[in-house]
């Protein structure tokens, strides 16, 4: 068990190490968004014509990068959307039951489905070398391999969440969560 312990912590620093970069790429793309509209609102008034298709696109590789790569992220600290009536309730065993069998029941198998259907088209993607299909826009194919590595870090966060969970269930964790500050509080 000492084992799975450690490769969740190695598993959890990965993650986290890439939450911290898609956090300055979620400035990025508010920058490439508010000065394509001050260039665009200025090229207007001088009566210009521009092709600003890749800062438009930009914006949507770096939207994309952040919600698929901050999947596992969010998945890590416990901020996913999670539809809960009685969850909240429940002692930190319970919840950790019910986390388990979740990501054992629905999000290893969703994850690993996704990554055999998304990879015959990110395949095709990069063997056509795939361009966006608008004048002056960015190539698609680097950015769909995203797809099939937020999936893989997706399955590598279930198994760190499963090796907690499993601690939890033991008794020989407690339960960790993160307040506002992302200071630890163990229930």
């Amino acid at each position: 068990m000492h084992f799975l312990r450690r490769l969740s912590q190695m598993i959890d620093a990965l993650n986290d190490r890439i939450g911290v970069a898609i956090r300055w790429l979620a400035l990025f793309m508010v920058l490439v968004g508010a000065i394509s509209a001050v260039v665009r609102y200025f090229a207007r008034s001088q009566q210009w014509t521009l092709n600003l298709t890749p800062a438009t696109e930009m914006q949507w590789y770096f939207f994309s990068i952040i919600f698929l790569l901050g999947a596992a992220y969010g998945l890590n600290h416990n901020v996913h959307v999670r539809v809960d009536v009685m969850y909240e309730r429940y002692s930190a065993k319970t919840q950790a039951w019910i986390d388990l069998v979740g990501t054992l029941v629905f999000l290893i198998p969703f994850s690993l489905m996704m990554l055999w259907v998304s990879y015959p088209a990110v395949s095709n993607s990069w063997q056509i070398r795939e361009q966006s299909p608008d004048p002056g826009g960015l190539p698609r194919y680097p950015i769909k391999i995203l797809i099939l590595v937020s999936f893989i870090l997706l399955v590598l966060q279930a198994v760190s969440q499963l090796v907690k969970q499993v601690d939890v269930i033991r008794g020989n964790r407690a339960k960790v969560i993160l307040d506002e500050d992302e200071t630890e509080v163990h229930v």
